[in-house]
């Protein structure tokens, strides 16, 4: 079922539950937000820090692998079926993180996105976890 509303929606109380994709369009395209019960996920690395993942979920949280931080920069994959190749990825820490992490996203296309990483201080052994969101994007 769509439902168009032309205009201002006013939700006081109780608050509006969408159960579904919930898009919006308008001069800057359509945006899907998915952040209800249900619509997240988590995995964990079992190998390495640069092991990749996977989840299909449009939200979700990455345990990395127990590791020393490093300056260096380093990758993985996480292959996710709800990513298409106009999405934007949200990335940010979680927990777990004694080091401060930077978090870059370096590639998005459909199914898939990369994490880069790399510890911007620090060097003791953590467990970072990494939470992303999925924001739907289109280009036309």
């Amino acid at each position: 079922m769509t439902v168009t509303i032309d205009g201002t929606l006013g939700i006081t109380t109780p608050a509006a539950t969408v159960s579904g994709a919930l898009s919006s369009s308008g001069a800057s395209g359509t945006a899907g937000f998915a952040s209800g019960t249900g619509s997240g996920g988590a995995v964990t690395q079992i190998t390495s820090r640069t092991t990749g993942v996977t989840l299909n979920t449009p939200t979700g949280a990455i345990t990395m692998f127990t590791a020393a931080g490093s300056a260096t920069p380093a990758a993985f994959t996480v292959t996710n079926s709800t990513v298409g190749a106009n999405d934007v990825i949200i990335l940010s820490v979680k927990s777990g993180a004694t080091n401060t992490y930077a978090l870059h996203v370096g590639a998005v296309s459909a199914g898939s996105f990369v994490v880069n990483f790399w510890a911007q201080t620090g060097t003791a052994s953590d467990t970072p976890v990494i939470q992303y969101t999925v924001i739907k994007g289109a280009i036309t």
